[in-house]
């Protein structure tokens, strides 16, 4: 893709004269020809250590970000602060760091983490929508020897920050590169499913798979027994256009997959329990990255689909004293804020508070449907009965168990009062979430004007 003379201009004016191991402009993916600003830190200037100069471009790639309405991609191999600069190296990086925090919500922002990230620039992943981390990335805030110092442990780098780390501890690294080419390719594939700003829609492509495709494989994917599992990526692979879908964070929080696909051309963000992992229940990690994500689609437009199979919130004191109250929060605050269309399928389980922070109909879900294998109740009948005959003997309570089974353990209860829209047949998956995006597209929804929320954090 050509660049007009105003393009040119711009991005000459931001590279003339800069000093260090920064540049910035306008630049083309070559993988999708979509215009992006760009700003790139070189490690071998000085090890990639930000100079006052340096922090100026970053905040002026973002800054032209806002202005021009276009994507920012950073790609950071940083080893700090300059130290030869002293405080004025610091002023520098804060004033980039608010730049970049003045992008969020308006253009997407993308990191690359191709090398060192250290200290203050590590904290620019954290500013990010998306985070890539190629295989010689390593970001931490205070390194191996602080570490020693502080607790006696000995680690390494790739221990304490590496690619690894990130992706199944931290949840920073949102997808993983082998290095920096496979990493532009991955941030082309990320901004294909996202418009340039908030003000525009994602954009919709030619779709040739037929949206009135049937998924008869759906209906036997639930195992026989209740307590088994499945991939439920098998179910988004149904719902999404040719089966394609992008992935987000899958090694972090496992047991709840974000991921980006389309449904009849139309880019989609996925929230789905796995029960494959610690059967679907919700944990802190679990809630903090459902509630990041919904947050991410809904900054750009882009509709939920919620796929809902989970026994609840996960028990333990240890989750409790670390904030499980709290972080559940951030979860049910990202849904509550949602203006974009959202589609609700209860697969099996729904029980409880974890039913409710699942983009339930008292979250204000636009459609909720459900399988005729859907289970929406307080709790299992085991835990139901154990609290409402505790002092029935066992073969009592197992025929007790039976009956709320078959009384209350179905979708057709919450039907009739309204919680559950319509109970679909599993084949018919993809034409129903189809017609409900059809139907929805034109939904258009504002928040009540105030300075900011003051959601959980």
């Amino acid at each position: 893709m050509a660049l007009d003379t105003a393009d040119r201009a711009t991005l000459l004016a931001l590279r003339a004269g800069v000093p260090g191991g920064t540049r910035s402009g306008l630049s083309v993916l070559e993988a999708t020809g979509r215009k992006v600003i760009s700003v790139r830190v070189d490690p071998d200037v000085r090890r990639g250590a930000l100079s006052n100069s340096d922090s100026e471009t970053v905040a002026a790639a973002a800054t032209m970000a806002l202005q021009q309405r276009l994507p920012l991609v950073v790609m950071i191999a940083s080893s700090g602060a300059d130290v030869f600069e002293g405080v004025a190296s610091l002023d520098g990086w804060g004033r980039a760091a608010k730049a970049m925090s003045s992008c969020s919500g308006v253009v997407p922002v993308v990191v690359v983490a191709y090398g060192l990230a250290l200290s203050g620039p590590a904290l620019l992943l954290g500013l990010a929508d998306v985070v890539v981390m190629t295989a010689d990335a390593v970001a931490y805030v205070s390194g191996p020897a602080a570490v020693a110092q502080l607790t006696g442990q000995q680690v390494t780098s790739a221990e304490l920050g590496g690619q690894g780390v990130h992706a199944r501890q931290s949840g920073v690294a949102s997808l993983l590169t082998a290095d920096s080419e496979s990493a532009l390719d991955a941030v082309a594939a990320v901004l294909d499913y996202l418009p340039d700003h908030s003000d525009e829609p994602p954009p919709r492509c030619d779709n040739f798979d037929p949206v009135n495709r049937e998924t008869p494989q759906l209906r036997d994917l639930l195992p026989a027994s209740p307590t088994g599992s499945y991939d439920v990526r098998r179910v988004i692979e149904a719902l999404a256009d040719d089966g394609d879908l992008l992935e987000l964070r899958s090694a972090w929080a496992p047991q709840l997959v974000t991921a980006l696909c389309r449904v009849d051309g139309r880019p989609v963000g996925v929230v789905a329990n796995q029960p494959q992992s610690m059967a679907g229940t919700i944990d802190i990690a679990a809630s903090q990255k459902g509630a990041n994500f919904v947050a991410f689609c809904d900054s750009f437009n882009l509709p939920l689909i919620t796929l809902v199979d989970t026994p609840g919130f996960m028990p333990g004191k240890d989750l409790e004293w670390r904030g499980m109250i709290r972080h559940g929060a951030q979860l049910v605050f990202s849904y509550a804020e949602a203006t974009v269309p959202r589609v609700c399928l209860i697969i099996r389980k729904a029980f409880g508070g974890a039913y409710i922070v699942m983009d339930s109909k008292g979250m204000g879900n636009d459609l909720c449907l459900a399988w005729p294998s859907a289970q929406v109740a307080v709790m299992g009948a085991a835990g139901a009965v154990q609290i409402l005959h505790r002092r029935e003997d066992a073969d009592t309570q197992a025929r007790l168990a039976v009956d709320y089974e078959e009384s209350y353990l179905n979708p057709y209860v919450a039907a009739e009062r309204g919680f559950v829209d319509d109970v679909i047949d599993p084949a018919d998956t993809r034409k129903a979430v189809a017609a409900a995006l059809e139907l929805l597209s034109t939904k258009r929804e504002r928040l009540a004007s105030r300075k900011h929320a003051n959601g959980p954090l």
